[in-house]
């Protein structure tokens, strides 16, 4: 697999090329621009190691303020190719979360190359909304996705849109996109 330099690398060029250039989040593009996006990379293969580093960057982004590093995306290079042991590592991020009372505070979202939507199938191009270079865990502030969310109309009608804009982009325009891995 890749170095994770390589990773995060790949995993930017996926957010600045699908995630904003798709506007699949439109609060992507103002915290990317502000330079309060962390991108972090694990070394770590397995999953208790992966875990210490997602609590080391879950203390990291607590410990600034929001107007210096609103969220983080932690890249995980190897060893969760498996989208279902990743499934598993990521309820685990969750009770990490929990576990350290900051549930409200902070959110984990997901990112796989191999993400599949319950009840679609694999090659369903909808998928692709959470189809990273790699598996990735994110960390985001509660606070700025609240105000995010209040700022935008019609935050449900963003999933729709989303699935209507793969639709209409197709495998061969995901394809052309070039935001996979690095060969």
């Amino acid at each position: 697999m890749a170095a994770p330099e390589v990773a995060v690398q790949d995993t930017r060029r996926w957010l600045e090329r699908a995630v904003i250039g798709l506007n699949l989040c439109p609060f992507a593009k103002a915290v990317l621009a502000k330079g309060q996006v962390h991108f972090a990379a694990t070394a770590c293969a397995d999953a208790a190691g992966i875990l210490a580093d997602f609590t080391l960057e879950l203390d990291a982004l607590l410990q600034c303020e929001a107007s210096e590093r609103d969220t983080t995306l932690l890249v995980i290079p190897r060893g969760m190719e498996d989208f279902l042991d990743f499934n598993d590592l990521a309820g685990r991020a969750e009770r990490v979360v929990r576990k350290r009372r900051l549930e409200g505070v902070v959110q984990v979202a997901t990112f796989h190359p191999r993400f599949v939507f319950a009840g679609t199938d694999e090659d369903d191009i909808t998928n692709a909304t959470n189809r990273s270079p790699y598996p990735t865990l994110h960390l985001l502030r509660e606070a700025s996705m609240d105000r995010a969310v209040a700022a935008f109309p019609d935050a449900a009608a963003i999933y729709e849109a989303n699935m209507e804009t793969l639709r209409r982009l197709g495998a061969q325009g995901w394809q052309a996109l070039g935001v996979g891995a690095s060969a």
